[in-house]
């Protein structure tokens, strides 16, 4: 698997994928630099969204693989990956938050993130806010 960022030439097969953001703010993502896109065999298989929380601390939007690619390590390394971009810009926490009643806060969990607390929004399940040290 290569991973590398996203760029306007992905625009179309992301905003395609992706139902969570709008074209437009998808687009400035990719601008700024926070879209990772993972790639196997020539083909797209995945990829990772961020943007700042308080404008000083990266919080994971969107970790996305397609059916065909989960459960196969891809989204550790995706992970893995942007943390170590992280680190190299000189953050030092990442945040995230994922649904207490789905089962990505036990992945989360296992790459070194810890719940910090949470909110409820409307009818929707509890949201963990997770939190890592760099």
């Amino acid at each position: 698997m290569t991973i590398r960022l996203a760029g306007t030439a992905d625009l179309d097969w992301l905003a395609a994928h992706d139902r969570h953001i709008g074209r437009d703010e998808l687009a400035y993502s990719i601008g700024r630099g926070r879209v990772l896109l993972a790639e196997e065999g020539g083909g797209r298989i995945g990829w990772l969204r961020y943007h700042l929380f308080w404008d000083n601390t990266p919080f994971l939007n969107l970790l996305y693989l397609l059916e065909p690619w989960r459960g196969m390590g891809y989204g550790s390394r995706m992970m893995a990956e942007w943390e170590g971009q992280l680190r190299k810009r000189g953050y030092e926490t990442a945040l995230l938050s994922t649904p207490s009643d789905e089962c990505s806060q036990h992945f989360y969990g296992k790459l070194g993130y810890r719940v910090i607390g949470g909110f409820l929004l409307g009818q929707d399940p509890y949201e963990l806010m997770m939190a890592k040290q760099l």
